[in-house]
């Protein structure tokens, strides 16, 4: 009878690995491509952002072009007006002129003949002239008229370019806003971090900023013995102070990464090999940081990398030192910045 009773508990305590380790794994699959998606949507963030700045760069190029063309033009114009202003005074006194010779062939009429005839070529070439004018002055005005409505075309592109560019620039600016904002974030979070875990630093534990966010690298010297994944009490101590500042930061999501080296490990049960390993280390870290703290677990995902993300490539025990270690990867919610961009 106590002989069964061992063999039925083994066996529970068996199927309730199982289940805990089919749902690590699910909860880490989708935490990973929850994550894979924050860092593609970031990426293409910062590709918008540049395209902002080249449609921007663009823009400025057109709406100089265009201030350029509208000066001309107001050269132009104002050319044309002063000749068609001179014109016009040509054309009040040619008429003058014209009434003045009128005045005086009807008072020669009576007179010399030759005179009469004189007077008369005088006013036919006058009056040739005059038409001359007439078909200048109207020309000029029909050629002042296109103009006008040439730079009424251009003073509206202007106006169109102006405003295009604003709200480019300031969709530009509010998505640097964000940026700026999150990077002040991600370099105050680091300074917290280091000042908490200043005693840490160089003694198997580092702090570096790496594509936007905090990573946190612990030796597995500071954390583990070989082939184990309970936390030694100075690496317990390391991430209470982490947990500390975390619970005040409560904007920041947590990835824990448990990594080894490339020596196959035999196991036994349900650690079997590296993967098994890694796995375990990191939820063992991630339970020390919940333990007695405000941290809402929803922010926190484990996940085990085995040995498959070398820092070091090299297969020497050197290297293989390096490749054994835990991350604690700090990335700052972008929720304001995805709002922004499905506004615009």
């Amino acid at each position: 009878m106590k002989n069964f009773n061992f063999i039925t508990f083994l066996f529970i305590l068996t199927i309730s690995f199982g289940t805990t380790s089919c749902i690590s794994y699910r909860k880490f699959e989708e935490e990973k491509q929850r994550r894979e998606k924050c860092e593609t949507d970031y990426k293409d963030l910062k590709n918008q952002n540049q395209n902002l700045l080249t449609q921007v760069t663009e823009l400025a190029s057109k709406n100089n072009e265009i201030q350029k063309r509208l000066s001309a033009l107001e050269k132009d114009t104002s050319i044309t007006g002063f000749s068609l202003r001179n014109m016009s005074k040509q054309y009040d006194k040619i008429n003058a002129l014209n009434k003045e010779l009128i005045a005086q062939l009807e008072k020669l009429q009576a007179g010399n003949l030759e005179e009469t005839k004189k007077i008369s070529g005088q006013l036919q070439l006058t009056q040739e002239e005059l038409l001359k004018k007439e078909e200048a002055l109207k020309k000029l005005e029909t050629e002042l008229a296109s103009k006008k409505i040439n730079l009424d075309k251009l003073s509206e592109e202007l106006a169109s370019a102006q405003i295009d560019i604003k709200k480019k620039e300031k969709k530009l600016e509010e998505l640097q806003s964000i940026l700026n904002k999150k990077d002040s974030v991600v370099n105050a979070l680091k300074t917290k971090v280091s000042e908490a875990l200043y005693g840490f630093e160089n003694k198997g534990l580092t702090v570096n900023i790496k594509n936007g966010k905090v990573y946190v690298s612990l030796e597995n010297t500071l954390l583990f013995a070989s082939g184990k994944w309970d936390v030694d009490p100075k690496g317990v101590e390391a991430l209470k102070k982490l947990a500390r500042v975390l619970e005040t930061n409560p904007d920041i999501n947590i990835l824990v990464e448990g990594h080894t080296d490339n020596i196959p490990y035999k196991g036994s049960g349900d650690i079997k090999d590296n993967w098994d390993l890694s796995v375990k280390r990191a939820t063992a870290i991630v339970k020390i940081l919940l333990e007695k703290s405000k941290i809402d677990p929803k922010r926190l995902t484990a996940a085990g990398r085995s040995e498959y993300v070398p820092i070091d490539p090299n297969n020497t025990p050197e290297a293989r030192a390096k490749n054994r270690r835990t991350e604690i990867i700090l990335t700052p919610k972008l929720d304001e910045l995805f709002q922004i961009l499905e506004t615009n």
